[in-house]
């Protein structure tokens, strides 16, 4: 059977920025860049008229900023939206308009490759026209524990921790280890329950009792167990969303 691609436009106000989008796409199997607009307006016109599958936009250009881009167009007709910025202040607004992810410029690899796949892993849901359909997050973990194999709710585990090819799970003052990257979990858990923070962590939202802005843009966060972890500022943007949806419940 053959693949449907992913069909993407980008809106940026940047040649540059839209040149360096284009040029690491074209390596990406499975995406189709069908169009490009360097202003807001332009892109309202231009993305009603297409419907691509996924927009990468940035947030502030001159005259219509990408939110409003995105607000102006009809819901149920709005593409999935990866929002790009050099800036970590508009998680509500993201959080409104239902962003897939957000990158902060200048973008790396790996938080590129994390947008795409969230793209890939939502596209069938999205071609079937059913928002109501529950994305199939991990719900328990299989683990061995010495002879024995044991089922750990996903939402008892606290944190994860890279090790090699394998992951640590953090569950109160038992640990466990399960045979997957840390990458890939990332792109299995629920969003709204868990957030990757680090290359090397990812930890349950409500475990974060205190954030810490760094100088560099980086952040360090105090869990309620008291241990201190270091948030890369390439997964801010995202964390900060999550904290912000997960205090208005």
């Amino acid at each position: 059977m053959k693949t449907v691609p992913i069909r993407v436009a980008i809106v940026d106000d940047e040649p540059l920025a839209r040149l360096a989008l284009r040029t690491r796409l074209e390596n990406r199997p499975g995406f189709e860049l069908v169009a490009e607009y360097g202003d807001g307006d332009t892109a309202v016109e231009g993305l009603a008229a297409l419907r691509p599958d996924l927009v990468f936009i940035d947030v502030e250009m001159p005259g219509r900023s990408g939110l409003e881009v995105l607000r102006a167009l009809p819901s149920d007709s709005r593409p999935m939206a990866v929002l790009v910025t050099a800036y970590d202040g508009f998680a509500l607004q993201a959080f409104d308009l239902a962003a897939l992810d957000y990158l902060l410029k200048p973008v790396d690899d790996e938080r590129l490759d994390e947008a795409l796949d969230r793209a890939r892993r939502a596209f069938p849901w999205r071609r079937q026209n059913d928002a109501t359909q529950p994305a199939p997050w991990i719900q328990t973990f299989t683990v061995r524990a010495g002879a024995n194999t044991l089922l750990v709710r996903a939402g008892d585990v606290e944190r994860i921790e890279s090790d090699g090819d394998y992951a640590t799970l953090y569950v109160g003052e038992k640990t466990y280890l399960v045979r997957e990257r840390l990458h890939l979990l990332a792109l299995q858990l629920d969003p709204q329950q868990f957030q990757r923070v680090h290359r090397s962590a990812i930890v349950r939202i409500d475990m974060v009792a205190e954030l810490r802005a760094l100088t560099n843009r980086d952040a360090m966060l105090r869990l309620r167990d008291g241990r201190l972890l270091r948030a890369s500022r390439t997964y801010m943007p995202a964390l900060r969303e999550a904290l912000e949806r997960h205090n208005l419940r």
